[in-house]
């Protein structure tokens, strides 16, 4: 059997025990975009996520001998430099690659860290200027990093643009400038010959600093530039991963979060999880008469991801739940954003309690009222009179602030959200659950009480 070649991207950079950054987290994210990781440790460190503690060279002709190794196997597609140690191998960096004609090059200058500790002597700086960056395809300094690269200060988006240039000038094809270091929403620069584009986006995780994102934003970059996308593209597509990677950044330690490269993979693995788990609870409810339980407005069903951030990250049926005599049916299969109520229920109970993500609404009797009471399930409740008139005239705010009202009067979210109604509104429950097979038992158990009159 052929096997399919998949294409091959190379790291040059320092080790990360922590995996934060590094050549864990480059590897991290050519995995994640379907590119195969090759590596080569240009030098050591101790470190974790309150720093790095200490560095440790590498001989230069140990980085050789793995550049060999691998080029001398199937060159890579794309190559990313990060942090690199000294002058030393720097220089016999740059005479491998030219040798060896590397394909575009990728060079992230790492050289100090958050923690303020030296990771590329003035000596080695000099060396990438002069001999790395003329073979480079692309240079990503972050804003200070570019200061030093330029020779200049930088205070402003002019500033930015001029900068990038002057380092254009030292012989590389394009410079992108972060911006994730700066005030405000962070503006990326991105400058070749001919063109600059400022590339904004929404700062994402407030003042709280993410580890890592330089090392998996030169990665990402690195693996799509491998699979064939020009550099304008490749910037592009490597800015939405690395937004991402920060939105899901892991605590993983005592000190800064860490970009997290698998969070895009995890969740399409957890979007086909929960859409399974959805049709599964569906089947289950099946057969045992709930369309009793269901309203005039009809059910639904919502079911959020661990880390659900709108509508979109919810599942639900669009067509509703249905009632055909005693029994239940769906015209429609379940989808991501398939209603709005009850995802807003979702989102609001997720808002004060991540754990509580699967809800489903069903009729109001008294009667039902007084059996989750028997099952000794916590109960909350909400009157549509106290609702305020700005909730009112905004379209689909009503469900957010009744779900909110009860939670904060109960101190906790409730198993039960209820209220009584309104003019134009029906009466109706919510049952609240962690997960999709605890909303299906207790919906169950709810329906076993109500049918046996």
């Amino acid at each position: 059997m052929k096997t399919r070649q998949t294409p091959i991207a190379l790291t040059i950079a320092g080790s990360d025990p922590s995996g934060g950054a590094g050549i864990q987290s480059d590897l991290k994210t050519f995995a994640a975009l379907g590119v195969s990781g090759r590596s080569v440790i240009a030098a050591l460190t101790a470190q974790n996520s309150l720093g790095v503690s200490e560095t440790f060279d590498v001989p230069p002709q140990t980085v050789l001998a793995q550049m060999d190794s691998v080029f001398d196997d199937t060159p890579p597609l794309a190559v990313k430099t990060g942090m690199l140690g000294d002058a030393q191998v720097v220089l016999a960096l740059a005479d491998s690659l030219k040798v060896r004609r590397a394909k575009n090059l990728v060079v992230d200058p790492v050289f100090r860290s958050t923690s303020g500790k030296t990771l590329l002597s003035k000596e080695g700086v000099a060396a990438m200027i002069e001999h790395l960056l003329p073979q480079a395809v692309l240079v990503t300094p972050n804003l200070k990093e570019a200061e030093v690269l330029s020779e200049m200060r930088i205070k402003s988006s002019a500033d930015r643009v001029k900068a990038a240039r002057a380092i254009l000038k030292k012989g590389p094809k394009a410079v992108l400038i972060t911006g994730g270091h700066g005030k405000g929403d962070p503006v990326d620069t991105f400058c070749e010959e001919g063109r600059v584009h400022e590339l904004v986006s929404e700062r994402i995780g407030g003042k709280v600093s993410v580890h890592g994102t330089g090392c998996v934003l030169s990665a990402a970059i690195a693996a799509h530039l491998a699979q064939g996308d020009d550099l304008l593209e490749a910037v592009t597509r490597a800015k939405q991963f690395i937004n991402v990677a920060i939105v899901f950044s892991e605590c993983s330690g005592k000190g800064a979060p860490f970009a997290n490269p698998m969070a895009s993979l995890y969740r399409e693995m957890e979007r086909f999880d929960a859409l399974n788990r959805v049709c599964a609870s569906i089947e289950r409810l099946k057969g045992n008469d709930i369309g009793r339980l269901v309203p005039e407005v009809q059910s639904n069903i919502g079911y959020g991801l661990k880390l659900a951030l709108n509508r979109d990250d919810v599942v639900g049926f669009p067509g509703r739940i249905t009632k055909i005599g005693n029994e239940i049916a769906v015209p429609a299969p379940p989808c991501f954003g398939g209603s709005r109520h009850v995802a807003d229920i979702v989102l609001t109970a997720m808002n004060f309690d991540r754990e509580k993500r699967a809800v489903m609404n069903i009729k109001y009797e008294p009667r039902l009222i007084q059996i989750c009471k028997k099952l000794k399930l916590s109960i909350g409740s909400f009157d549509r009179a106290d609702e305020p008139k700005k909730v009112k005239t905004k379209e689909g705010s009503s469900l957010e602030w009744g779900t909110a009202s009860a939670i904060e009067a109960m101190g906790k979210v409730p198993d039960i959200i209820y209220d009584i109604g309104g003019f134009g509104k029906e009466e109706m429950i919510r049952v609240i659950a962690n997960d999709m097979e605890s909303l299906t038992d207790l919906i169950l158990k709810i329906g076993k009480l109500y049918n046996a009159k």
